[in-house]
């Protein structure tokens, strides 16, 4: 296939596999796409040996990174020490601690909480601070060539800082509007994020953002993002004007990620209407699997999500808790509306191979209508 995306990469395929699993990554930069990490959940020593990793099994093959970079964190930023604390009501942690009664999930030792707590305080990838972090390791790993902005357009410092390096910069967005200020910061190219996709996501539809996007922005060229899972997708996205997509939530039910069982079964189990946009983990809205932890928030009776970073500061320690009693009911996982089409394990080259052979069929068919 050849788009302005292939172009753009040198890739052979322009399908962009977003995770946070490296092997998902490495494998999709294999198969011929491109991988792209999400370092939200690495610290900057994590990130430095994933990337390694990604690189000793790609053979040269260009893959990305994408960074949280807040534009602005409203008025002053929050220390990053334990003094941030103090900036979230004590409603709001009563609350945390009552869900967590409610529904049995076992204390940890007071040490081991305070422990997690500095470890994630100190990692914060919300803030600035953080984002640079990530981002000087990025800027020192030679095999990187694609460096995503989400949460706000690219500074100008990291822009020249990718530009002299050979990188190509995007912008994840969620409007024509932010769009333009991304093409405006220097973006290579733009993801247009649905309402459907996993993870922070704004109000509009993929089948009316795309096409606004492509056209508010041209000639720069745009991925599809939120929905896409199947090849007749791929398709419909290329049709909107998009030159490729950007995938997320399908990866999340391959061998290759790191997924664990529990949250594979609740995907495969799930319909397209058991996601849901919350503000609940982030601060930010955000798509994920629908559970009782979401649903706690969306009592009457809950307190309203703090902005971000702090929300992410009081919910941490409590979400490791969940994790570590595997508490399948209250998981909640960043999962788009494609979670629906899940039915069980894969591989990333098989989701490649039948997307692609699925795209295929669907050109075929409406080139026979037009024909007929």
């Amino acid at each position: 296939m050849k788009t302005q995306a292939t172009e753009l990469f040198g890739i052979e395929t322009p399908l962009f596999a977003f995770s946070h699993c490296r092997d998902v990554v490495a494998e999709a930069t294999r198969a011929g796409g491109m991988g792209v990490l999400g370092a939200m959940t690495h610290t900057p020593q994590e990130l430095k040996i994933d990337l390694d990793w990604i690189a000793e099994r790609t053979g040269g093959k260009p893959f990305g990174v994408d960074v949280l970079m807040p534009a602005s964190e409203g008025g002053e930023a929050p220390k990053l020490d334990l003094s941030i604390l103090e900036k979230i009501p004590k409603r709001h942690f009563e609350f945390v601690e009552s869900v967590l009664a409610r529904h049995g999930v076992p204390d940890i030792p007071q040490d081991e909480k305070d422990a997690l707590l500095r470890h994630f305080i100190d990692e914060l990838a919300f803030t600035v601070e953080g984002a640079q972090r990530r981002l000087d390791v990025v800027f020192d790993h030679p095999s990187v060539k694609f460096v995503v902005s989400a949460l706000g357009p690219a500074p100008a410092d990291v822009v020249a800082r990718a530009r002299a390096r050979g990188m190509k910069i995007g912008g994840m967005v969620g409007s024509a509007k932010h769009a333009k200020r991304h093409v405006a910061a220097g973006a290579d190219i733009v993801i247009a994020s649905g309402y459907e996709a996993a993870g922070h996501t704004g109000e509009v539809t993929t089948m009316i953002l795309v096409p606004e996007i492509a056209d508010a922005i041209a000639p720069v060229p745009v991925l599809a993002a939120g929905g896409i899972g199947r090849g007749r997708q791929l398709a419909a996205a290329l049709a909107l004007g998009a030159q490729g997509a950007w995938c997320g939530t399908v990866w999340l039910g391959t061998v290759e990620s790191d997924a664990t069982p529990e949250v594979k079964a609740r995907l495969f189990a799930s319909s397209a209407e058991e996601t849901q946009r919350t503000r609940c983990n982030t601060g930010k809205p955000a798509r994920r699997l629908s559970s009782a932890w979401v649903e706690a928030w969306n009592a009457p009776d809950a307190p309203p999500p703090l902005p971000m970073p702090l929300q992410g500061v009081l919910t941490h320690v409590a979400l490791k808790r969940i994790e570590r009693a595997r508490r399948e009911d209250l998981v909640s996982w960043a999962a788009g509306q494609v979670a629906g089409q899940l039915t069980g394990e894969t591989t990333v080259r098989t989701i490649y191979r039948e997307m692609l052979e699925e795209f295929s069929a669907s050109v075929e068919r409406l080139e026979a209508i037009v024909a007929g």
